[in-house]
């Protein structure tokens, strides 16, 4: 064997060293993902109870006592004011004290998980005579377990990276990275879109509306990628790409709601592009647009992030072609 085979080798880590690293990234894998499936309960979930201010009293005390810190309580003077916060994304659902019946408004669309935790409490209302159950803002009929959606937040980190990735191997010039990035976020928002609203109808509202939620999206994950694999290498878009999937992507709270995450990070996805994607998407399919300012605004940053991390990389770039020629010393 030559010498240089054995260099090589010698450069090889070792075998136990290989087997560690993958053993640890397995092992983050599975909490990133698992973690908040397995911690999911409510927490402060907002919602509205309509009726007597004693009988109000009474029930928050229920629901601290049954389920603490779960809900985050806002009393009302009566349904229609109630079925408003709904409408407006201020509440998941409400509680209406009806002397003869009371009844509990849900919002599937919003999000089913807490729809159906809502729907499990209304038994528990009145033993006697059982809540009546309306869903408010219900989910399509051809989907109506919110499946698409929540499926729908894998091809969004994916599509982002897999553009950054592509982009990166395929193209040498950098304006052109970006604008492939821009358009394939585009078609795939546009692609996307039409198989999740006219084929699997998981999506309302105004097709247009939602591609542009998805193009938004993927543009936000795909130019900060760019934008970090331009300044630090390959080392920036493995990074990028890492905070996407194991963060966002499980943090997202798109198949259940954020409130539903573990203390603190569920607010965290929601200021991540997968978690501001999913909320307003809700917002624009289902809500006329009611909640989705503030999603809307956190994926424009990211979007804005991009291009300047992109534009630094362009800097540097341009530095390292043209560096600045050192003076010269006079000469006698």
């Amino acid at each position: 064997m030559s010498a240089e085979v054995h260099a090589a080798e010698r450069r090889r880590p070792p075998l136990v060293a290989v087997i560690t690293l993958l053993t640890a990234l397995l092992t983050v894998l599975l909490i990133a993902f698992a973690w908040p499936a397995a911690r999911s309960e409510p927490r402060d979930v907002p919602l509205a109870v309509a009726g007597p201010g004693p009988a109000v009293a009474q029930v928050k005390a229920g629901l601290d006592q049954a389920l603490p810190g779960g809900f985050d309580v806002t009393a009302v003077p009566d349904r229609a004011a109630a079925v408003q916060l709904i409408q407006d994304r201020d509440a998941y659902g409400a509680i209406v004290l009806d002397s003869a019946q009371p009844e509990v408004l849900t919002a599937s669309a919003g999000g089913p998980v807490v729809a159906q935790l809502l729907t499990q409490l209304s038994t528990r209302l009145s033993p006697q005579s059982p809540a009546k159950v309306t869903d408010i803002v219900p989910l399509p009929k051809d989907d109506p377990r919110g499946a698409g959606l929540a499926a729908g937040a894998l091809p969004l980190v994916l599509g982002g990276i897999i553009a950054a990735g592509a982009l990166t191997q395929l193209v040498r010039s950098g304006s052109r990275r970006m604008i492939g990035a821009v358009a394939f976020a585009i078609t795939g928002g546009l692609a996307l879109a039409a198989v999740l609203q006219y084929w699997l109808g998981s999506f309302e509202g105004s097709y247009l509306g939602n591609a542009g939620v998805i193009a938004m999206s993927i543009a936000a994950i795909s130019l900060t990628l760019l934008g970090l694999e331009w300044l630090l290498g390959t080392a920036g878009l493995a990074l990028g790409g890492a905070v996407m999937m194991l963060l966002g992507n499980p943090l997202s709270g798109m198949t259940s709601a954020p409130e539903m995450l573990p203390s603190g990070w569920g607010a965290l996805g929601q200021l991540l592009p997968p978690g501001a994607a999913g909320t307003a998407l809700r917002s624009v399919s289902f809500f006329d647009g009611a909640g989705a300012a503030r999603p809307l605004v956190v994926l424009t940053c990211w979007l804005v992030a991009g291009l300047a991390l992109c534009a630094l990389g362009a800097m540097r770039s341009q530095r390292a072609v043209h560096p600045r020629h050192e003076a010269k010393p006079l000469t006698v």
